[in-house]
């Protein structure tokens, strides 16, 4: 495949011009893809990425609806399959349809299946439109994509699926869409999605191929390359800010909690971060040795993911800086470098499907670090999220259910954390309960905000979500969660978070409390889940709280009486703030 080079000048509204129909190709392959998908998890979670790529492995637009774990891998899933096609002998012609997941070759871990199609301009090949997204079963050793926390290695974890063409020169390839169909639970709502990837990144490449005949191939490659070089050049004048120097922070995983190995537990992630100039680079040296089962992490795919995301957030803050053009100039002024062997760039056959939960702790460790540079532009800790899978048999057939509990961010200078939502690389929606109800023999009995379980700060932290699920027929659960020993982080004097929790059958004579992964359990028709997310890290010393935003979490029923008084030095008779004795307490 040849490399394209091009010289030609361009004017900044022309630039313009293309850059938003570039985004809106990315839009439109989204909402494409969401309103042809079966599963929830595409549908209503948005749990997908769409994105067109140049032969140079850059991306030139991401959709807005995606999650930065689905869209940001994008280049990396191309980039994979170049390489394993030139280690094949193959290469890439006009109607092919290839499906990827390795995560040794950029994919983000195997349920996030990406369809690549090669655009052709002219004869020649001239970039990729591809479609990411998370799928509900990929033939597992257990019912679902999630939770499969036992799995040894990566063959346990499902179907893989290297550079496969799906369809050859415009020909289906039957035989590979049988394996599928014969090997994947609830195949028919799998495929399904398959299929709508597909058709949305098809309407990808045409829009393209619009675009460059409007405009002239020439034109469309140095508007591209113009606006790649305005997002390096923005970030670059961000990093330029900040003071020279070296900044170090740790974070901890629960890991398994209930082994009787040590090494599967309390492990650590290490992030040095060093400012020169206009370069960032991210040395995970120190982090946990890799372990023998999936909560390992692609170093391409999700590591590098992580670490891009976190740094563009925090240092292109859009309140700021307005609208950057998500596009791969954004990772040019940073290098990333983990340990071979490590759970940030294990080698393979080690098991990463479970890769989510850990790669928000390695971004929350980077924000840490830069804490120390641009405290005002961090949140304090962030609470985790917890996956489950639900499943069971209808008959001879699966359903299949994934729901992405939310976390919850820290307080933020300004403002107090965000309450039960997804966070960082994750920015998936939650499932409405009448979806849930109407599709699954389960029933939602709870969810809403903890109560008493909100960390003191100046700008206190976000709360996390309680939710109750239970089966109304036999089925089977499993799940990955994180952040069940360990709190998420205070700041600047503000209190650390709340750990999150899992009980099954709460208040019968059959509770137990579980650790925060659980492989696949059976359950009975009748027994009851709760999960409880955690909440995030308080941002500032208590005690400069405004008393009548304590008030209203009073009256909110998010902390008591004597928490305001004890937490916050806030004195609250009769649903009032006594603010002489607030200010007699507080002078103390």
């Amino acid at each position: 495949m040849s490399v394209i080079k091009n010289k030609t000048a361009i004017d900044p509204i022309t630039s313009q011009v293309i850059q938003g129909a570039l985004e809106n190709i990315a839009v439109e392959m989204g909402h494409k893809l969401a309103r042809m998908s079966y599963s929830s998890i595409i549908r209503e979670s948005e749990d997908f990425g769409c994105a067109i790529v140049d032969v140079n492995m850059q991306q030139l637009c991401e959709s807005t609806q995606s999650t930065p774990l689905q869209s940001g891998p994008i280049p990396g899933y191309v980039r994979g399959i170049q390489k394993i096609f030139n280690e094949r002998g193959d290469d890439f012609s006009p109607g092919d349809v290839i499906m990827h997941n390795s995560t040794y070759h950029g994919a983000s871990h195997g349920p996030d299946i990406g369809i690549c199609i090669p655009v052709f301009y002219s004869g020649e090949l001239i970039g990729f439109s591809v479609t990411t997204a998370h799928h509900l079963d990929i033939g597992a050793l257990t019912p679902g994509s999630c939770g499969i926390v036992d799995a040894v290695d990566a063959y346990a974890e499902g179907l893989q699926f290297k550079a496969i063409k799906v369809y050859e020169q415009g020909k289906k390839n039957q035989q590979i869409w049988s394996i599928l169909k014969d090997n994947i639970r609830a195949s028919d709502m799998v495929v399904g999605d398959i299929e709508a990837q597909i058709a949305a990144a098809r309407i990808g490449a045409d829009r393209y191929i619009e675009l460059i005949k409007k405009y002239g191939l020439e034109t469309v490659l140095a508007a591209s390359e113009d606006l790649m070089t305005y997002s390096e050049t923005m970030l670059r004048k961000a990093i330029e800010n900040l003071p020279n120097g070296t900044y170090s922070a740790e974070g901890f995983l629960d890991g398994y909690l209930d082994s009787d190995d040590p090494s599967r537990k309390d492990l650590k992630i290490a992030v040095t971060l060093t400012i020169d100039g206009s370069d960032i680079k991210i040395d995970l040296t120190g982090t946990s040795p890799q372990v023998d089962r999936p909560i390992n992490m692609p170093f391409e795919g999700t590591v590098d993911c992580a670490i891009y995301l976190t740094l563009r957030s925090i240092l292109l803050d859009s309140q700021t800086y307005g609208h950057i053009p998500q596009n791969s100039g954004l990772i040019r002024p940073v290098e990333i470098y983990a340990p071979k062997g490590t759970l940030c760039n294990p080698i393979f056959p080690a098991p990463t499907i479970a890769r989510f939960c850990p790669g928000n702790i390695v971004a929350d460790t980077l924000m840490k670090a830069l804490g120390e540079v641009v405290p005002n532009q961090i949140s304090a800790g962030v609470g985790n999220l917890q996956v489950a899978a639900y499943s069971g048999l209808n008959g001879e057939d699966y359903w299949v259910f994934m729901d992405i509990m939310e976390g919850s961010y820290g307080g933020r200078n300004g403002m107090k954390g965000m309450d039960a939502v997804d966070t960082l690389y994750a920015n998936t929606r939650n499932n409405p309960i009448e979806d849930i109800e109407s599709h699954y023999p389960l029933q939602v009995s709870r969810y809403e905000l903890r109560n008493e379980a909100c960390a003191p700060g100046k700008y206190r932290g976000g709360i996390g979500s309680v939710k109750e699920v239970t089966f109304l027929s036999d089925g089977s659960l499993s799940l990955e969660a994180d952040g069940h020993k360990y709190a998420p982080w205070g700041f600047l004097g503000g209190a650390d978070g709340y750990v999150g929790g899992v009980v099954l059958n709460p208040n019968t004579d059959r509770e137990q409390h579980l650790p925060s992964k659980i492989p696949n359990t059976t359950m009975k028709k009748g027994d009851k889940i709760l999960l409880t997310g955690p909440s995030g890290g308080g941002y500032g010393n208590p005690f400069e709280r405004n008393p009548e935003e304590v008030l209203a979490d009073v009256l909110d029923d998010f902390i008591t009486l004597d928490m305001a008084k004890e937490e916050y030095g806030v004195v609250i008779e009769k649903n009032q703030v006594d603010l002489k004795r607030t200010l007699a307490l507080r002078g103390q």
